[in-house]
């Protein structure tokens, strides 16, 4: 298995990353160093909420619930209610796990897929679709609609279909409809559907562009909508992080949620293997999914870094391409992707090769709104200068 795997795609940036770590100008306005735009990684403080149920939880000698307590479960279900249009999840189909990323690497082992399995995934995509893929000795396949498969059978259609909405790192939304064929495609031939969902409370479209009928939602919609499933979660997960929206990348606080017969599978494996979030841990993740206060504080500042960056982006000749919700610019000057990185690094700013994303990204860069105010404020100059 480790021998399929890819290079770790980082690593390669390494020049990139020094020629912009050089970057000087005699104009403060165009400050000094790197600005680091090439990873997800949140840089402003956990909120308080979250720090004191972390800090009331510290205590905490014995073995932790690998399934999460009832509240935790049962919070995580009111949240869904609340911000995903998401009435009836059953608090069974539950999980917290330790964090998404883990989550989507063992998918597919966790669900006991193997060789001679397809696991499908959009054609520019979070690398780990197609890491979790190769771990458990399955196929992966880029496809960005169902007729990609061709025509299909029970026995021939992929065992496992990964959805991202929003995408990382394209930040494209897929809609209702568009979800709902999905599902109705999936279910004709047995393929259990799991949506990567953890940019879905930042969406940066007005009501006017979102439109009916998921303009009355916060945020995007979900797999598990009764508008999109017909009200059965049969054959549905949905995977969603705290990392971005409450600043918890360091707390590895996520959960997958949705058909509880698949949820219960995903559990007696973890129990085994003893994947287990930590007990402070779970009561920091109930703290975040019960308070939108802290949620709606941090959507603003990635909005005023967004609305800073992305005309600076233009000026320097880059075309913005969907980027409707998430964290990120997906953008291009129609070029191989590594020569608009380095045109970027002489400026002192590093962003993310789009071919990490699948060759489909090859002409795009990703720009990450992760940094502190300073610099972004410091890339938006260097980049209209």
């Amino acid at each position: 298995m480790i021998s399929t795997l890819p290079s770790f795609p980082w690593d390669s940036l390494a020049p990139a990353k020094e020629r912009a770590r050089a970057f000087s100008s005699s104009d403060p306005a165009l400050g000094e160093g790197i600005a680091d735009l090439s990873v997800g990684t949140p840089v402003d403080p956990t909120p308080q909420v979250v720090q004191d149920a972390l800090t009331a939880a510290a205590d905490a000698p014995g073995y932790p619930q690998t399934w999460g307590t009832p509240d935790l479960r049962e919070g995580i279900a009111q949240w869904f209610a609340r911000r995903r249009g998401v009435p009836d999840l059953d608090p069974a189909g539950v999980l917290p796990t330790v964090g998404s990323k883990e989550l989507v690497a063992w998918l597919p082992t966790l669900l006991g897929l193997g060789a001679g399995d397809v696991v499908g995934f959009p054609t520019v995509a979070y690398p780990t679709y197609d890491v979790g893929a190769r771990i458990a000795g399955a196929t992966p396949f880029a496809a960005d609609a169902t007729t990609a498969f061709g025509p299909t059978t029970p026995s021939s259609a992929p065992k496992l279909l990964w959805l991202n909405s929003p995408s990382n790192p394209s930040g494209k939304v897929l809609g209702i409809e568009h979800l709902a064929k999905v599902v109705a495609w999936a279910r004709q031939r047995g393929v259990v559907v799991a949506s990567d969902e953890c940019y879905a409370e930042l969406d940066w479209r007005s009501q006017e562009e979102r439109g009916q009928p998921f303009a009355q939602l916060p945020t995007t919609p979900s797999i598990l909508d009764p508008r999109v499933n017909g009200g059965s979660h049969e054959g549905l997960l949905a995977v969603y992080s705290t990392s971005k929206q409450s600043n918890l990348a360091g707390y590895r606080a996520a959960f997958v949620a949705g058909d509880p017969a698949l949820v219960a599978r995903l559990l007696e494996v973890r129990k085994h293997a003893g994947m287990i979030v930590p007990w402070p841990v779970q009561r920091a993740l109930l703290a975040a999914v019960s308070d939108d206060e802290h949620v709606a504080a941090q959507r603003e500042r990635y909005r005023a870094r967004r609305e800073a960056l992305r005309p600076a982006v233009e000026d320097f000749g880059l075309r913005v391409d969907d980027s409707d919700a998430g964290l990120y610019l997906w953008a291009t000057a129609g070029e191989p992707c590594r020569v608009t990185i380095d045109r970027l690094a002489e400026r002192g700013i590093l962003a993310a090769p789009g071919e990490f994303y699948g060759p489909a990204g090859r002409e795009h860069v990703r720009i990450a709104l992760t940094a502190t105010d300073e610099r972004i404020t410091t890339a938006a100059a260097r980049l209209s200068a």
